[in-house]
């Protein structure tokens, strides 16, 4: 693969009314909180070690936040043996960030919805820089108190001009999920998330759609979803490393059983939910901050290669019809 290639084919490696000119931070009582139709609290672990991978980026704050992580590597990932695999799973997830934020440009919404964000602070971000943002950041109860015990540390809050609110909420409880919703003035809203429906079987995908169409359907807007992965083969699942730990964990979520079997297939769910993909986001492989070390242990077998390797995941922008 020559090195000006990477920015086509390098995508397969990864495992509105007017807003407050100052933060909102929202945090009920966790006890107060609905009982969730579904405990996904095993999934949260998993953001950890996300975070830990893009501390090693320019994604905002993730290195502040990442140093204050502790117990972070379940999946028994070597954060000492920076190899080649090592950098191009960092590189995935950092493009995987960018590209939400690529689609999020194209809108003009003011009201933006993150479902299961992790320890990802783009909402934080976003309102730093701009004071007409209404934005609400929202996962389970134990990743938002952990999450605000860092913005509070780390006073991150201290320059956001725009309204943000950090918010517990299992996404699939839709009357906790309605209630996030109505919190919001009227106008278009744009849901986004960023490593969620690999989590969920099919039905509960169904579930999470029905509720984002009725609220699009409703208020207008967009759903914006980095969450389209297809299915790898055999072959490359073999070829790839991944630790005991890593497996189990694949495992117990059934995570290759939920992804899509292909983007055609994925379209074709979207189409049946009452969607319709109206755009997908470029990566540009060439601007992260990682290229430079991933570069660096580029082996001669991929530098060489002029055949391009499969893409397994993209960003979509949906739209309710």
């Amino acid at each position: 693969m020559y090195i000006g290639d990477l920015n086509s084919h390098l995508n397969l490696f990864s495992g509105a009314g007017p807003a407050s000119k100052t933060a909102i931070f929202a945090f009920p009582e966790i006890s107060n909180m609905p009982q969730a139709p579904k405990d996904f609290s095993s999934v949260s672990p998993s953001a950890k070690s996300l975070l830990m991978m893009k501390g090693y980026t320019s994604i905002p704050y993730a290195k502040q936040t990442a140093a204050l992580m502790q117990g972070a590597e379940i999946f028994d990932l070597s954060f000492d043996d920076k190899d080649f695999w090592f950098w191009i799973r960092v590189m995935h997830f950092e493009s995987r960030y960018w590209s939400i934020d690529q689609l999020l440009e194209q809108t003009d919404n003011r009201n933006i919805l993150e479902l299961s964000s992790g320890y990802s602070l783009r909402g934080l971000d976003l309102c730093v820089k701009d004071q007409s943002l209404h934005y609400i950041d929202t996962d389970l109860p134990d990743v938002v108190a952990l999450k605000q015990s860092m913005i509070s540390q780390l006073q991150l809050d201290k320059a956001v001009k725009g309204r943000f609110e950090l918010l517990p909420l299992n996404a699939l409880d839709t009357t906790s999920f309605n209630d996030v919703i109505n919190r919001f003035d009227n106008g278009p809203l744009t849901i986004v998330n960023e490593g969620l429906l690999m989590y969920l079987n099919m039905e509960e995908k169904k579930q999470l759609c029905k509720a984002i169409h009725s609220t699009l359907k409703q208020r207008g807007g967009c759903w914006i979803t980095a969450d389209i992965y297809v299915k790898r083969s055999a072959e490359m699942t073999a070829s790839l490393p991944q630790s005991e730990s890593e497996a189990a964990f694949f495992e117990q979520h059934n995570i290759e059983e939920n992804k899509f079997a292909s983007y055609e297939a994925a379209q074709a769910f979207f189409k049946e939910q009452g969607f319709e993909m109206i755009k997908e986001a470029v990566p540009n492989y060439q601007q992260l901050s990682v290229m430079p070390h991933l570069l660096k242990v580029l082996p001669e077998a991929v530098r060489s290669s002029k055949e391009p390797p499969p893409k397994i995941q993209a960003t979509w922008m949906l739209k309710a019809l």
